[in-house]
């Protein structure tokens, strides 16, 4: 007992076989349902950024373009970039939460010897 968690004592045991963790279906799951949100929620956030790049570079006159006062296009996309980072991780703790987690924890489970 070196550890605690959650102020319990934490036990430890035999190592566990990882190699039979990283091949068992529940893992090879897991590791699916977050390449299933991850890659697509990273290429559309990599392409609106780099959308954003590309209009401030190349359309400066439409980014310039004043909406109320002082506030033009250029600003509103680019806080609009801050808002999606926030979304984006809005929308990945609660996929987290409901399609990953309930999984994660089971396997934690079964390495740590622990039943449900």
């Amino acid at each position: 007992m070196t550890h605690t968690e959650y102020g319990k004592p934490v036990q430890h045991g035999p190592e566990p076989d990882w190699e039979a963790v990283q091949t068992s279906p529940e893992f090879q799951e897991l590791r699916r349902r977050l390449r299933v949100f991850v890659f697509p929620m990273t290429a559309f956030f990599l392409a609106w950024y780099l959308l954003y790049v590309v209009v401030a570079a190349y359309a400066s006159d439409f980014m310039a373009v004043k909406l109320v006062g002082n506030i033009n296009i250029g600003i509103v996309f680019g806080l609009l970039q801050f808002v999606s980072t926030f979304v984006i991780t809005g929308l990945y703790v609660r996929y987290a939460g409901s399609r990953l987690d309930p999984i994660a924890d089971k396997i934690r489970h079964e390495i740590e010897g622990e039943d449900k």
